[in-house]
């Protein structure tokens, strides 16, 4: 199965995040129509039918992406703010 090019999987994923946002404090019918765009395109890019699961295909399908997603965290880096 060909998958979409990690630039556009983040950009379908990042707009989504965005539409829901908007839709949910606006509620109109261009959101909705843009958002049900948006969740048809994740779903052909993934290769599933649930946009829930084309959520998390995409954003398991990014690089630096584990599945206990970790990513923020990197060997050395201290992410606490204090140095130990």
């Amino acid at each position: 199965m060909l998958l979409a090019h990690p630039v556009i999987l983040r950009n379908l994923v990042e707009r989504h995040h965005a539409l829901r946002v908007l839709e949910a404090e606006r509620g109109g019918p261009e959101a909705r129509r843009e958002l049900a765009e948006v969740s048809s395109l994740l779903c052909v890019a993934t290769g599933t039918s649930d946009v829930d699961a084309a959520l998390i295909a995409a954003v398991h399908g990014l690089p630096g992406a584990r599945v206990a997603d970790d990513s923020l965290l990197s060997e050395g880096r201290d992410v606490s703010g204090l140095r130990g």
